[in-house]
């Protein structure tokens, strides 16, 4: 499979989580709701590599990159407590546009620290995500 398999993958199970998520946040508090997604996301995850025989790579893994990879994670668990807390405030179908314009972030991000070329075709495109992003929660 091709890296935009994959990306079209993580879209349609992106988009089932918040559905997910919005219908099993009700009734209960979203830091909690986060921590028992996080938990199975461990588990779903460790299993994955055991089951490759990767885990014996653990061992090389960099300093750099256990730091990156930490950092991440808490970019992660804040990103997922305060998506949670939205859910539970406001209609999925709001949410999760305003969720995506993560996109925005992201492309900075990639050309600030990644020196990832930056081209007018790029930026349309977000642009015209933001926009419709906007569009859906007017």
């Amino acid at each position: 499979m091709t890296w935009w398999m994959f990306a079209l993958l993580s879209a349609a199970f992106a988009g089932a989580t918040a559905i997910l998520a919005k219908i099993g946040v009700q009734g209960v508090s979203s830091n909690l709701a986060t921590a028992i997604r996080t938990g199975v996301v461990l588990i779903f995850a460790w299993g994955i590599v055991i089951a490759n025989g990767e885990a014996r790579g653990l061992s090389k893994v960099s300093g750099k990159t256990f730091l990156f990879l930490i950092l991440s994670g808490i970019a992660t668990g804040a990103s997922w407590l305060a998506y949670f807390r939205a859910l539970q405030l406001g209609p999925a179908s709001k949410v999760a546009p305003i969720d995506k314009t993560s996109l925005a972030f992201t492309l900075t991000l990639a050309v600030v620290f990644l020196k990832e070329p930056l081209s007018w075709k790029l930026v349309l495109g977000v642009v015209l995500m933001i926009a419709g992003a906007l569009v859906t929660i007017i």
